[in-house]
């Protein structure tokens, strides 16, 4: 009985290795390692935490004469106007803008990314020493901290789920279905039939796109989200599972079985995400997330949602989208006049 499990055991690993699910295994957790490391570290100690100032607005000289004699453990950086701020701290190249709260010089309004970061424990933990160096404890010069995007936690983490059903019906279905179609010879018999390729690869990336919008507006239902301008988020959700549907189907065709298909999405599937995903988390993160399709896609789509963005303010990420699905489409329809890969 032992030898026939372990029989059975060595063939599903020799398996595993020729379907190339074991390099999957080792390819996860050293990508997920590789992230990591791109990843702004969550140092126990910050040195020096960077606040945004605005020109113009009203700040109480004490706490402006505090801030500078702080100038080991604060850097200043004065912008022209609030929206200056703003664009720094999405660059993150500031932890937070501070903002005077109406006439009152002293009670400031800390303005940050997200509220639960290591930033914004840094920031309040810095000033509260600096009031109680400069008043003791009778005052609080930050009455209030604001994020950058309203709503809660479910609205600010809604296009990172969008983005990843995009990229698991691209990168994990579709690739799949494809090299199904070519192991069980179903695609050499269609093109046997008066069935053209264009014909076929527009079905595919047509099924590739209804699955995407589908899955979107059944998220959008049970989670009653609204947005903004629908006319400009059609658009892009369109375009981008346009993209990512092209681009699984040229996956497909690199696959000769359904294993090496799913084992290719999974590797493709990762590093399109998590950059994108972290960047709001990572400087080192934001500088490289922009190469890839996923970002182009990921940015717009949180825009329009949070910020109430437009499709015209962000046509170069549209047409990028265009470009690689229909150069992946192209691709696709090469590979398919390849009759022998059918077989």
């Amino acid at each position: 009985m032992i030898r026939n499990i372990l029989i059975l055991v060595f063939n599903d690993l020799a398996i595993t290795l020729k379907n190339k699910t074991f390099f999957l295994v080792l390819f996860i957790p050293f990508f997920v390692f590789i992230s990591l490391e791109f990843t702004d570290q969550a140092n126990e100690h910050i040195d020096q935490v960077k606040i945004g100032l605005v020109q113009g607005q009203s700040y109480a000289p004490h706490i402006i004469s505090s801030i500078k004699d702080a100038e080991k453990i604060i850097a200043v950086t004065w912008v022209q106007n609030e929206n200056q701020g703003r664009n720094l701290l999405k660059e993150k190249k500031i932890d937070g803008v501070l903002l005077s709260k109406n006439d009152e010089q002293s009670r400031l309004v800390l303005l940050v990314s997200k509220k639960e970061s290591l930033n914004t424990l840094a920031i309040v933990e810095t000033f509260s020493a600096l009031e109680k160096a400069a008043e003791g404890n009778n005052t609080n010069w930050i009455a209030d901290i604001e994020t950058l995007y309203a709503g809660g936690i479910q609205t600010q983490t809604l296009p990172t789920w969008i983005l990843m059903i995009v990229l698991l019906i691209g990168f994990i279905i579709l690739p799949a279905q494809v090299a199904e179609e070519k192991e069980k010879k179903l695609l050499l018999a269609l093109l046997q039939t008066p069935i053209r390729e264009a014909e076929w690869l527009l079905a595919k990336v047509i099924l590739g796109m209804i699955l995407t919008i589908i899955a979107i507006l059944f998220l959008h239902l049970l989670g009653s989200f609204g947005v903004a301008n629908p006319f400009d988020y059609i658009a892009f959700i369109a375009v981008g599972s346009f993209c990512f549907s092209a681009y699984g189907v040229f996956l497909g065709f690199l696959c000769r079985n359904q294993a090496s298909a799913r084992t290719l999405g999974v590797v493709f599937y990762l590093p399109h995400l998590l950059p994108s995903a972290l960047s709001d988390f990572s400087q080192q993160m934001t500088a490289v997330a922009p190469m890839l399709p996923s970002y182009q896609f990921y940015e717009p789509i949180r825009a329009i949602l949070l910020d109430e963005g437009r499709v015209s303010n962000t046509s170069f990420e549209w047409i990028y989208l265009l470009l690689v699905g229909s150069l992946t489409f192209y691709l696709s329809y090469l590979l398919m006049k390849k009759r022998w890969l059918m077989k």
